[in-house]
């Protein structure tokens, strides 16, 4: 009997022990760069400009069906597509009103990033950030750190239809140090706080 309380006691500190896994750190991880321009997606910020017509140019958020609406063209769909794209397909339908209409279409704001934010945080779930948010402000949402967290902070990021760990090293995000402190998040990861 005592043999097997031992044994399940070994098992038990076992699992809560700290597991290694591979991982890359920050400042060894090189993501493939990718030439595509900006999709334009729902919660997004357009700004579209029709030369030499001020009534037919404004701001316009990209609503949950895909759709933006401005003057005489109500709803267009504008999400899945690039500025370019949108541009031209809005030059296209303003030709019925306008002679050779330029359209310019620039975003003005980028719809938030959903994170998942696990491990030993106060309250793990997902989060939507800023666009520009890092793994710090990840974990500040999520109510900082445990009494329990060792302040190892991972991130899983799928590369190339691969889920790949990055280990970031907390003393050098909160000095400043590294690469890790430029990292962005990208909607879909998700930080563990170990």
């Amino acid at each position: 009997m005592l043999r097997k309380t031992l044994l399940a006691a070994v098992v038990v500190v076992a699992g809560c022990a700290h597991s290694g896994g591979s991982y890359v750190w920050i400042d060894d991880f090189n993501e493939p760069t990718t030439t595509a321009e900006y999709i334009i997606a729902t919660d997004d910020v357009v700004n579209v400009r029709v030369f030499g017509q001020d009534a037919m140019s404004g701001r316009a958020r990209v609503r949950e069906d895909g759709k933006i609406s401005l003057p005489f063209l109500h709803d267009v769909p504008a999400a899945g597509i690039t500025p370019v794209s949108l541009s031209t397909q809005l030059q296209t339908q303003l030709k019925t009103f306008i002679l050779n209409p330029v359209v310019t279409v620039s975003l003005e704001e980028t719809r938030q990033v959903s994170v998942s934010v696990l491990g030993e945080v106060p309250r793990p779930g997902i989060y939507r950030l800023e666009p520009t948010a890092g793994v710090l402000q990840a974990v500040a949402s999520a109510g900082g750190f445990t009494n329990f967290a060792s302040r190892d902070l991972f991130v899983i990021r799928n590369v190339e239809g691969k889920p790949t760990r990055i280990r970031f090293d907390y003393g050098a995000l909160v000095d400043g140090r590294g690469t890790g402190i430029g990292f962005r998040l990208k909607p879909s990861d998700v930080v563990i706080v170990e």
